[in-house]
């Protein structure tokens, strides 16, 4: 097991990625040996079981959160064995409930069950459930995008990727990340970076690498403002500020000509058809399936829109 202390997001990946493993093979994660020692070998499985502790200590904490299918099969299944933690790792008891079990054949005992549980409908089913909200959401944002595109004439698209450096991610919790979105939404009210705003679309999202992070999109009149690049520049400089540092940005419109035809930021012209359609799949890139998060404080909501000024 490894005493390398994970970020929270670190952890729920880690998680997913044993579930995963479990659910796509047929062995336990340690065999006993042929010879009479009975000593117990590493599988392929075992690998996955590094961080178990901090795994499990994942859901030992009060807040209430939702979690993802990966993460449900996991806890239901720890908790069906009823790990304990022991001087060598998380054990349970026999079957007989006379004594312990190593912490190999615990876990072994566990792998069975957690690979029980991704053979049930619920947990089958969530894969089809996550395509069907990622479309859902991809016609409310092209939806979205027509109202405010359909507003002015012209309409400046300004689009900022939200990281937090490594050290604060070792630190932060999703609760964290909300918050500090519901400051920047609020930011807006009485910021003058955001004269002439008429909409906004922010997404809270989940990556192997960066953890936690927002992508985001900002509208403007575009008779009114120009300069997006500038803008971006501001908007990240303020995320920098609201997280007191432990935040940097990415600014798309620093780099749109690299987008060639494709660019669907900067300056966009209602009756430009094409313009329109290249908006469409900048903003649809906010809710691609691939990083949701997986967990959730309590009823919080990963895609936030603004209202059309």
């Amino acid at each position: 097991m490894s005493h390398i202390t994970l970020s929270q997001s670190d952890i729920t990946i880690q998680i997913e990625r044993l579930v995963k493993a479990i659910e796509s093979s047929n062995s336990p994660a340690w065999v006993k040996s042929r010879i009479a020692s009975g000593r117990m070998h590493p599988t392929a499985l075992s690998r996955y079981f590094r961080h178990i502790e901090q795994m499990l200590g994942l859901f030992e904490q009060d807040d209430s959160y939702t979690y993802s299918e990966h993460l449900e099969a996991f806890q239901f299944a720890s908790q069906d064995v009823r790990l304990e933690r022991g001087p060598q790792g998380p054990v349970c008891m026999n079957e007989a409930g006379t004594g312990y079990l190593s912490y190999e054949e615990s876990m072994n005992v566990l792998v069975e069950r957690i690979r029980a549980y991704t053979k049930e409908v619920w947990y089958r089913r969530q894969d089809s459930n996550h395509r069907h909200q990622a479309r859902k959401q991809e016609q409310d944002i092209r939806d979205y995008v027509d109202r405010v595109l359909g507003r002015y004439a012209r309409t400046l698209v300004v689009r900022v990727d939200l990281y937090y450096r490594s050290e604060a991610q070792q630190r932060l919790r999703v609760e964290d990340v909300f918050d500090d979105l519901k400051r920047l939404v609020r930011a807006r009210e009485h910021k003058s970076i955001f004269e002439h705003e008429t909409g906004y679309i922010c997404a809270v999202e989940q990556g192997d690498d960066v953890g936690y992070h927002i992508h985001a999109a900002f509208f403007f009149n575009g008779s009114n403002v120009r300069g997006d690049i500038h803008k971006a520049q501001l908007i990240g400089e303020l995320w920098q500020c609201i997280t007191q540092g432990r935040g940097y940005y990415n600014s798309c419109n620093h780099d749109k000509e690299a987008y060639g035809e494709s660019c669907g930021i900067g300056m966009i012209r209602r009756e430009d058809g094409r313009q329109r359609m290249n908006v469409y799949r900048t903003m649809e890139y906010l809710v691609k399936n691939d990083q949701h998060l997986r967990v959730l404080p309590g009823r919080a909501r990963t895609l936030r829109k603004g209202a059309q000024r």
